[in-house]
């Protein structure tokens, strides 16, 4: 699954770290999230929304039917 976390994350001015601490994982967690190499469960996803100011998901998380 594709993101918009890291362009969202620098635009706020955030850091990885800073993302992690807000939403409850490690920076590694964000990392993974970021290069595609980790999906989300719903409740993460949605701390990540918030946590960078989107209303929906889908504002973040790019979701491709052969994910």
């Amino acid at each position: 699954m594709d993101t918009k976390i890291r362009q969202l994350r620098q635009k706020k001015g955030i850091t990885q770290q800073q993302l992690a601490d807000l939403v409850g994982v490690t920076r590694q967690t964000i990392n993974a999230l970021e290069n595609a190499r980790y999906n989300p469960s719903l409740l993460l996803a949605y701390h990540i929304t918030k946590s960078l100011d989107k209303k929906s998901i889908e504002d973040v998380f790019i979701f491709n039917e052969d994910d």
